[in-house]
């Protein structure tokens, strides 16, 4: 067989015989063919279709996508939402947090503020109490009248009789009073005249309704109530000062004395306006010192000359009455002056020509040589170098 007859028998006899080398061959040029322009007109429109098709399709495929993506949109809003909610309500909770702080604190404030004002009001008032009772103990003081040296049997009866005629009493209270028993206070004690046997004297106080009334009752001074009893009459009002110039004070008496006692021994020196035993509260006994006040201050000479007389067995030291005050100014100033003449007469003396004693020494007389140099060896010398 010759190579292509096989081929050319297969296919019609009309058709040109196409050996098989040619397919061994190596591959011909592409053949270009010419093409209309419409054609490519055709081929841009279709390919303009395809793509609008596509369009669509994406456009039919895009929506889903959108639709995700709102919802995320409408999610992240409704997150905001929240989060500005839980925000606002956290800043309320913290605005609600300071107002109850500051309300608290508003409350403290004001109920410091309260304790401040109730406790001034209250020293205040305290005060302006103060303040009014002592002006109306003042204006009742001088209402008052001390009564002094009573017999312990005097009633409230005798007293009315004695200052009844004056003005219009008050009232009238008892003092310096000892009861029989410590368990006993002083009021019961005089309420119910349950007295120490050992005890004396009392006093009184007699309250009237006018000064005036008070004044008056001072003419009562000295009068005798009972045997041995020369009541003193006093204003009860701290006043009344003490006149120490037409005083005397008295030391070293008798425990038990009576002011009568003492009375009757300073009679003969003058008229006594009042005596005064100072006493224990407790006891009722004197504590060993006294006043007298005479009518004149001449009396005070005549009694100063009683020092060291004896009274009740005793030997009483009689003095004048001083001003402490004065006492503790007087000793400097009247001693600087006495220094000073002290000093200038030691000066006078020390300084005057009589009271020297001896004989003035002359002077030694300086010699008008010169002084000669001592010479010095030159081995004693070389050593000093």
């Amino acid at each position: 067989y010759v190579v292509g007859q096989v081929s050319g028998s297969l296919g019609a006899p009309a058709a040109p015989a196409a050996p098989l080398a040619r397919l061994f061959r190596a591959a011909s040029p592409p053949v270009l063919v010419a093409v209309p322009a419409g054609k490519k007109k055709r081929k841009r429109a279709e390919e303009g279709e395809k793509v609008s098709e596509d369009q669509n399709l994406s456009s039919i495929e895009e929506p889903p996508v959108k639709a995700k993506k709102a919802r995320k949109k409408e999610r992240s809003e409704a997150e905001k939402k929240l989060s500005q909610r839980e925000n606002a309500l956290e800043q309320a909770d913290e605005e609600e947090d300071q107002k109850l702080f500051q309300s608290k604190a508003k409350q403290k404030k004001k109920a410091s503020q309260a304790i401040t004002k109730s406790v001034n009001s209250a020293t205040g008032a305290a005060a302006k109490q103060q303040k009014r009772k002592w002006v109306a103990d003042k204006a009742a003081d001088r209402r008052t009248v001390f009564v002094g040296n009573l017999p312990v049997s005097c009633t409230v009866q005798v007293l009315t009789s004695l200052f009844k005629k004056y003005g219009q009493i008050q009232s009238i209270r008892f003092r310096s009073l000892i009861p029989a028993e410590d368990t006993v206070s002083k009021k019961v004690a005089a309420i119910k005249h349950k007295v120490h046997p050992n005890a004396k004297s009392v006093n009184a106080y007699v309250v009237f309704k006018e000064e005036c009334d008070a004044q008056k009752a001072l003419k009562e001074n000295g009068t005798e109530i009972a045997s041995g009893f020369h009541i003193r009459v006093d204003t009860a009002s701290k006043t009344s000062s003490h006149d120490n110039k037409r005083s005397v004070f008295l030391g070293n008496l008798a425990y038990d004395i009576r002011d009568d006692a003492v009375r009757e021994h300073f009679h003969d020196c003058g008229d006594v306006v009042g005596v005064r035993v100072v006493r224990d509260r407790t006891t009722g006994l004197g504590k060993g010192f006294g006043y007298v006040l005479f009518q004149n201050t001449d009396a005070v000479h005549l009694a100063l000359k009683l020092n060291n007389s004896v009274l009740m067995g005793r030997k009483i030291r009689v003095q004048r009455v001083t001003d402490k005050k004065k006492e503790q100014k007087s000793p400097d100033q009247s001693r600087a002056p006495k220094d000073r003449v002290d000093k200038k007469k030691k000066k006078e003396k020390s300084c005057s020509n009589d009271s020297f004693v001896g004989e003035k020494a002359n002077p030694l007389k300086k010699s008008t040589k010169p002084k000669r140099l001592k010479a010095t060896p030159r081995s004693k010398a070389g050593k000093k170098k």
